[in-house]
């Protein structure tokens, strides 16, 4: 809208807020509702007839009690480094392709879109595959592709492989969040999983803060050529977090 056909910045706020927000709230409007219909306060007393636990002792086992404890902290800062290390690389590649790869304005927008793209695509295909390989397995196998790509997006000085490797990237990234949750099911009882889901989402959350500030810190001092190496560095830091867990077996009931 803003590089091909001239509009004004702000449209792109408009069209979002009003036509895709609003389009999409009222899908989640009709959808949700109906999904969790059923999931109401009684059909949760006679699924857990013991009722839940007082609310501090849970989260003094989810986050102080061992081996609850360890597994918490770590699906957190595992949290913490993805979800810095997705809004980085989706939210700097623009500029980067834009500075040093220097692309057009238009081409190098679509670079983020086909980011974005991947990551839901690989949510759905390796999601699939994920199960068969065995959830711990597969996350190193994920990470350990990014890795090469993101060597490949830095090595390589070409515009059109820079955009190849930041989709597949998204692609191989995309499973890694919600494979983190399984995790959390699989290697905790039951009882903690609200407990430890939040924790770790909120704590991950501040990736989204954290790591985009540092490379932009760094890209203000030196330049945004910084980010491959700090994109790097946050991949290799998530496959050694995830090293730590124990191997996965069943749910924990």
């Amino acid at each position: 809208m803003i590089s091909k056909a001239q509009l004004p910045w702000h449209t792109f706020y408009y069209f979002m807020s009003f036509c895709i927000k609003a389009g999409l709230a009222m899908v989640e409007l009709v959808l949700t509702p109906s999904a969790f219909w059923s999931a109401t306060g009684s059909a949760y007393r006679e699924d857990n007839p013991k009722g839940p636990e007082p609310r501090e002792s849970i989260v003094h086992e989810t986050l102080f009690k061992l081996p609850s404890a360890r597994v918490t902290w770590l699906c957190a800062i595992f949290a913490l480094g993805y979800v810095g290390l997705e809004v980085s690389l989706g939210g700097w590649i623009v500029t980067f392709m834009l500075q040093v790869r220097h692309g057009e304005e238009f081409a190098s927008g679509m670079t983020a879109t086909g980011f974005w793209a991947g990551l839901a695509l690989g949510r759905v295909a390796l999601g699939l595959v994920t199960p068969r390989v065995g959830e711990k397995l597969a996350v190193m196998l994920y990470l350990g592709a990014t890795v090469c790509l993101q060597l490949l997006f830095w090595l390589i000085p070409e515009f059109f492989v820079s955009a190849i490797t930041v989709s597949l990237q998204g692609f191989f990234l995309g499973p890694l969040f919600p494979t983190m949750m399984v995790a959390i099911t699989k290697l905790l009882p039951r009882h903690l999983h609200v407990s430890a889901i939040g924790f770790a989402i909120a704590l991950g959350g501040s990736g989204a803060a954290i790591l985009p500030f540092v490379i932009g810190a760094q890209a203000q001092r030196h330049d945004v050529q910084v980010l491959s190496p700090i994109l790097l560095g946050a991949l290799a830091f998530l496959l050694f977090t995830w090293s730590f867990l124990p191997n996965f077996g069943r749910k924990h009931e």
